[in-house]
């Protein structure tokens, strides 16, 4: 079975590009869909009524869905074999711009949409940096000068990533996306898949449930207004 994770801001297109998977794989392959969520999502739902695949979600809730992504990913992979799937597609709810999804042994494919603005490959650099392929959706509603500029804006980032500049709900130019998907390994031991990157290292008592404001009230992980560093305080 192939793993594909993909991430990207919310209302980027991330779903739109999934049904092009499905919609031109989805009858040689079969496909199993997981969405990771924080409170509410309907993505599962409406691909299994228009395409009648296997899906699930989860909600994050008080978790980080990035890190609620790394907690279920191996339970996904099991569920996704028992349905006998050729392909588990994963999507990230697309809300934390300073983790990374992307496991080993998975294809990491980053949405972005071109109409965001042309620094927004600068504001998400985990999520661009580590993933395998960026799809650009909504290529038509701007310029070519703009898309130039959105281009060379996810190079600084990343230099290597192919790039893929796409309408997702047309499904003009994923023909190159779908041709790496095809090519792409299966997992060859889920036991050994790890996370591409790692994660923040900040840890404070807000995460903990204290919420008095101030630095002086907190421990852990710090910042202050003045001053470039994170500082640790406490024991």
């Amino acid at each position: 079975m192939k793993l594909i994770v993909i991430a990207g801001p919310p209302s980027c297109g991330k779903t739109a590009v999934v049904k092009q998977i499905i919609t031109n794989l989805g009858d040689s392959q079969k496909i199993a869909y997981l969405k990771i969520d924080v409170t509410r999502a309907f993505e599962d739902e409406e691909l299994k009524q228009e395409f009648g695949i296997p899906t699930k979600k989860v909600y994050s809730g008080d978790l980080c869905p990035d890190h609620a992504s790394v907690m279920v990913m191996k339970d996904a992979i099991g569920w996704a074999k028992e349905e006998q799937a050729d392909i588990l597609i994963v999507e990230s709810a697309g809300l934390c711009l300073r983790c990374s999804p992307y496991t080993t042994q998975s294809l990491g494919i980053v949405v972005t949409s071109a109409v965001n603005g042309i620094n927004t490959p600068l504001k998400m650099a985990p999520m661009i940096a580590l993933a395998d392929m960026a799809v650009v959706t909504r290529i038509d509603l701007v310029s070519q000068a703009e898309k130039e500029v959105f281009r060379e804006r996810i190079r600084e980032v990343n230099g290597d990533l192919d790039i893929i500049e796409a309408n997702a709900v047309q499904g003009t130019g994923m023909r190159y996306l779908l041709r790496a998907i095809e090519e792409y390994p299966e997992i060859n031991n889920p036991d050994t898949i790890t996370l591409r990157g790692a994660p923040p290292l900040g840890v404070c008592t807000i995460c903990i449930g204290k919420t008095d404001i101030g630095w002086q009230n907190h421990f852990g992980v710090i910042r202050k207004l003045d001053g470039a560093d994170y500082l640790y305080r406490g024991d």
